[in-house]
């Protein structure tokens, strides 16, 4: 029991399952797990491989001593981290189960904390007894055993001095020094060491769901118990060494609960860089040493102001949550009643009261600050048949030399003739990095033929698939312009580019397939951002056609090669006439902070969208605004967009020059 704490192991063996067939209480018990919040159970993934490995659906039952009155309470798995294999790491071996029956339970306290565990840990499980035959049954087992090595991110190993019985993977591990979870069991005893354990921060691998669950847990432990007249709160405050409550100068178990439990009903940030930026800013600057968890969500961000196991002092808490009170308003949401509570727990520091000003008269980090709109602009759709003016520049490789190219640029009218402005075949063609300076006499030409005030004209970019990562919207107008003016081509007017492969596709299943999407699309109106490919996954052309119409792909990755490509390359064969990706994207390693920020700044972008025709001049504002010093914009600066309008398609080659005779 965890440091003479009855309680405690009370409640943590109460809150402790065993997973089973539907279809009896006694046959094949599969593993242990644990609740975490009002009906999810966490457990290890292969804890449920075997018996879902052909049909992850099928309903099993979940049994606890103190859950139901011993009767087993029908479940189904939620998610795992990891499809059945030979070999799961510590990283992906978890699995959360939902309950199919409401009933009161006991529920662990997570720990918030991101710090792989090392030390003393209390661990319980179910076991069978007799350990093998047909009449065994599973019955409660908890021991005491010692965590001596961290392997890897996620992965705890015990001392040998431990054995732990078949069955017990997936039972919680707790700290008896913090009354909170840290982990829990996923093997036993191998050659080297007494067992393995997975850290609780892995939890995070479940993303949005893990977002849902974890607010679900921190609002149940802040109700009164229904179940016992203890809770893990008051235990963990009995603990020997634990912040005395009702001291203003130590962050007490009560303002954690409190504080969490207000953070879990706010908007969730997103991202993860938001969350950094505020708890550095909190802390008073440095690098923080966070472990390999990124943080998701505001309770994450919680749990990286300590100092080992041990919180900070409470200002930095309270500077933490009236940042995030900012951030939130910031963006429309609601922080009420997280802010009146900061102000009444400040309010009770009366010895640090010089010191309150670096709580109340915080402000949010400069490129956590929005950018106001400017209510006067106006959004120009980008025009479609009948509706407006447009360029088009095509690039064609020269044969046998794919990085040379030849050009012709066209103007469009609404009617949809086009005819050639300028055009160059000579020679051995022209290098990527080339093209902008030769381009800027015609492209100026045209520009001012055909700009109007307060709408220049859209140009329009046709290359293959293999030149999408060309960054036309950072050519500059004039000869010399710096990153961030409004100097920048894409930052002067509406820059897209289209896919010169489907120039004069002909009648047939991918013309059907492209023109279908576009109509739904544009009789949707409002798009949302489909992350391309989801996180985890590889670039599928049949899961981008099932997606819904109004789904626009948006990618992270570089467009040359790799997954960038991959992933650019099943948008055109599924139809899609609008995609969004990073030109400087990431090729190799897997998705980053960066990512999420990117992602979550384009799903806001997205918001206030009320078509696909808006995207393009939304682009070219955020682009101009950067180059006015708007740092909040130039996340949008790398930013290249596919808008291919079959209704509008790249005009054929054997249009007129404009200077050809009648």
């Amino acid at each position: 029991m965890p440091e003479g704490n009855d309680r405690l192991d009370a409640l943590a063996r109460a809150a402790t399952v065993h997973l089973l067939p539907l279809e009896s209480d006694r046959a094949g018990m599969w593993g242990s797990g644990f609740f975490v919040a009002p009906g999810w159970v966490l457990t290890c993934a292969h804890v449920v491989h075997g018996p879902l490995r052909h049909n992850r659906d099928l309903v099993f039952a979940v049994r606890g001593k103190e859950v139901n009155d011993g009767i087993p309470v029908k479940a189904r798995l939620e998610a795992w981290l990891s499809e059945p294999g030979p070999a799961v790491s510590a990283q992906e071996d978890l699995a959360l189960v939902r309950l199919l029956d409401d009933v009161e339970h006991e529920c662990v306290w997570l720990a918030d904390r991101s710090a792989q565990h090392l030390g003393r840990v209390v661990a319980y499980g179910y076991r069978p007894d007799p350990p093998d035959g047909p009449d065994s049954r599973a019955v409660p087992w908890s021991a005491h055993a010692e965590i001596n090595v961290r392997d890897d991110d996620y992965g705890l190993c015990f001392k040998p001095d431990t054995d732990f019985p078949p069955g017990v993977s997936g039972g919680p591990l707790l700290d008896p020094a913090t009354g909170a979870v840290v982990g829990l069991i996923k093997a036993r005893r191998t050659t080297t060491y007494g067992g393995l354990a997975v850290a609780g921060a892995a939890l995070r691998g479940f993303r949005e769901t893990y977002t849902g669950m974890i607010a679900a847990h921190d609002q149940w432990h802040g109700t009164v118990p229904r179940l016992y007249g203890d809770n893990w709160i008051q235990e963990q405050r009995r603990l020997p060494g634990a912040p005395e409550s009702g001291r203003p100068e130590v962050w007490s178990p009560e303002d954690r609960r409190a504080a969490l439990g207000l953070l879990a009903a706010l908007p969730p940030p997103g991202a993860s860089p938001p969350i950094v930026k505020l708890v550095r800013k909190a802390r008073g600057g440095g690098r923080l040493l966070n472990g390999p968890a990124t943080p998701i969500t505001w309770r994450d961000g919680h749990g990286l102001l300590y100092d080992g196991v041990r919180p900070l002092e409470p200002l930095a808490f309270l500077h933490y949550l009236r940042l995030v009170v900012l951030y939130v308003r910031s963006r429309g949401g609601n922080a009420d009643r997280l802010a009146e509570w900061v102000d009444e727990r400040l309010a009770q520091d009366t010895e640090r009261r010089p010191l309150h000003g670096l709580v109340t008269d915080t402000r949010l980090p400069e490129d956590l600050i929005p950018v106001t709109e400017n209510p006067d602009r106006v959004v120009i759709p980008y025009p479609g048949p009948g509706e407006g003016t447009t360029v088009t520049l095509v690039l064609d490789p020269v044969i046998g030399e794919t990085s040379r190219y030849y050009w012709t640029l066209y103007v469009n009218d609404a009617d949809g003739a086009s005819e050639i402005a300028a055009e160059d075949y000579s020679g051995e063609g022209l290098l990527l990095s080339e093209l902008s300076a030769r381009l800027q006499g015609p492209l100026s030409e045209v520009f001012q033929q055909h700009d109007e005030v307060g709408r220049p004209i859209p140009l329009e970019v046709a290359v293959h698939l293999d030149d999408f990562d060309a960054q036309v919207h950072r050519w500059p107008v004039a000869d010399i312009a710096p990153l961030y003016e409004p100097g920048r081509l894409g930052a002067q007017r509406r820059v897209v580019l289209r896919d010169l492969a489907r120039r004069g596709v002909p009648d047939g299943q991918a013309r059907s397939r492209w023109e279908s999407r576009w109509a739904a699309m544009s009789g949707a109106g409002r798009v949302t951002a489909l992350r391309t490919p989801a996180r985890g996954e590889r670039p599928q052309t049949r899961r981008l056609q099932e997606v819904p119409d109004c789904a626009v792909p948006v990618m992270c990755w570089s467009p040359g090669h790799g997954t960038g490509r991959e992933a650019l390359n099943a948008t055109l064969e599924a139809g899609h006439g609008v995609a969004l990706w990073h030109v400087d994207g990431h090729s190799t390693r897997g998705c980053g902070d960066e990512c999420e920020e990117l992602h979550t700044r384009i799903e806001e972008l997205f918001g206030q969208l009320g078509s696909a025709a808006e995207l393009p001049d939304r682009l070219r504002h955020m682009r101009e605004e950067i180059g006015r010093a708007a740092t909040g914009r130039r996340w949008a600066e790398p930013l290249a967009l596919l808008y291919d309008d079959p209704r509008r398609p790249v005009p054929a080659e054997d249009s007129l020059p404009l200077d050809s005779p009648l």
